[in-house]
């Protein structure tokens, strides 16, 4: 157990390179460990998203909507748990380790579900769920972990930003991944397994690329770094010495749970999280039963939501450094004004209209996942950076146990019983509830030091 803990240890402080070495050393590894935390991001949700699809043919196999749900469920439950859990380690751990390791315990769940003794038993599926959920929960953190440490606060909108679009690639990849699959395998179990063997090959990547802090690789803080440059700003209410170290207790008490602003964020995040998944995760079988689309037409309308967040997503960041001088708020209220429009436009759509019925999930999917990263963001922007992971795990947490899982379990009850008319009242409804607490979240936040 001690060498356990020894592995993960955040790496230790060197001494700092000439000064002629600094400014060259830093924008390499600066690339590099972006580079490293966007792959393994990415190939995480390959090991992720890949369930959603599989749904049509379990349901073919006799499971219900509401039994899917249910499965689907354990997945959001461990990973909010995880995600802030994890995030107080990540605070002490080095996320090169952290973060592979989640990723390599990924891939061999993913492979274990794709055996026909899993996808034949309700309860090996919602045990393995669970299980991939705990330890999907070891990647957010530790890249918010890397990103507060290697970029300043004025520009994490942009890079974070930049670097959440990882989970649109991995995710929107994954239905031509599966289409890939199915034609190399000829087996739809193909859906877990061929996704895992892409997830191995970044495990090594981000072992390659991702380091710890710029000081264990005889580098000064960022701040210091950065000094005097246009950049130059930090939180109001950061700790004046971002560098100190924090004992567990002053994180959750002082920095997570007494902090208002961060429980308008978190629960702001549960409704955006619902509305985010509510649509993703039953765009197949929406898609099959109601708009009359084939399997292949419904994969390709879900890679298309996911990858038309991408510019959406770097252009919510980008606004928010630009134009609103780091408060996420406002733009996170407009993103969610349209998102509730393109819900509207694509429940009112009738069947026999797919390119009017991927407009609105295009519109849905550029829009909704701005909030998504941004929420994040401002968790970080609020906290000192030894506090980082704790923050973002707490936010993903609820995000993650209200939001997504009652996207999973909820609306597949929901659509059970009431049909998919109450399942978009429900999206509509939260769509409307996230704008509400982003609004009771919006001040402003930065601050430049002199």
């Amino acid at each position: 157990m001690l060498k356990y803990l020894q592995f993960f240890r955040s790496a230790p402080h060197i001494a700092c390179l000439p000064d002629e070495r600094i400014d060259a050393h830093y924008k390499k590894l600066r690339w590099k460990v972006f580079a490293g935390i966007f792959i393994g991001y990415t190939s995480f949700y390959f090991l992720r998203n890949n369930f959603s699809l599989a749904i049509p043919y379990l349901e073919q196999q006799g499971f219900t909507k509401t039994q899917l749900g249910f499965i689907f469920s354990a997945f959001p439950l461990a990973y909010g748990f995880s995600k802030f859990i994890m995030g107080i380690l990540s605070d002490r751990s080095n996320p090169r380790y952290f973060m592979a390791t989640g990723l390599f315990l990924s891939a061999l769940l993913s492979f274990a579900f794709g055996t026909n003794l899993v996808l034949s038993s309700l309860s090996f599926m919602l045990v393995l769920m669970f299980l991939n959920g705990w330890v999907q929960g070891m990647g957010g953190p530790a890249s918010a972990r890397v990103m507060a440490h290697w970029f300043t606060s004025c520009e994490r909108g942009t890079m974070m930003s930049a670097w959440s679009t990882a989970q649109n690639i991995g995710g929107g990849i994954i239905g031509p991944l599966a289409i890939l699959g199915l034609l190399i395998f000829t087996s739809w179990h193909s859906i877990f397994y061929f996704p895992a063997m892409f997830a191995l090959v970044a495990v090594f990547l981000v072992l390659l690329f991702v380091r710890d802090t710029p000081q264990s690789e005889g580098l000064p803080p960022i701040e210091e770094y950065r000094k005097g440059s246009s950049v130059a700003t930090k939180p109001v209410g950061e700790a004046e010495d971002s560098e100190k170290e924090l004992t567990t207790k002053e994180v959750l008490i002082k920095y997570v749970l007494c902090n208002k602003y961060l429980w308008y964020l978190a629960l702001a995040n549960v409704f955006v999280y619902l509305v985010r998944y509510g649509v993703i995760n039953w765009t197949p079988s929406y898609l099959t039963q109601v708009k009359g689309y084939s399997h292949n037409a419904s994969r390709w309308a879900y890679f298309l939501y996911e990858y038309a967040a991408i510019p959406g997503i770097i252009l919510c960041g980008w606004i928010s450094d630009k134009f609103f001088h780091g408060r996420r708020a406002p733009i996170c209220m407009i993103y969610m004004a349209v998102v509730t429009v393109g819900i509207l436009f694509y429940w009112l759509m009738p069947g026999g209209h797919p390119v009017y019925n991927n407009i609105a999930l295009v519109a849905i999917g550029f829009f909704v996942y701005g909030p998504v990263t941004l929420i994040g963001i401002n968790a970080v922007d609020l906290v000192p950076k030894k506090a980082v992971g704790s923050a973002f795990g707490f936010v993903g947490l609820c995000g993650y146990i209200g939001g997504a899982m009652m996207a999973n379990v909820g609306i597949g009850f929901v659509v059970d019983y009431f049909g998919w008319n109450g399942g978009f009242i429900m999206l509509l409804s939260s769509s409307v509830l996230a704008v509400l607490f982003l609004i009771l979240s919006s001040k402003p936040r930065l601050k430049v030091t002199p």
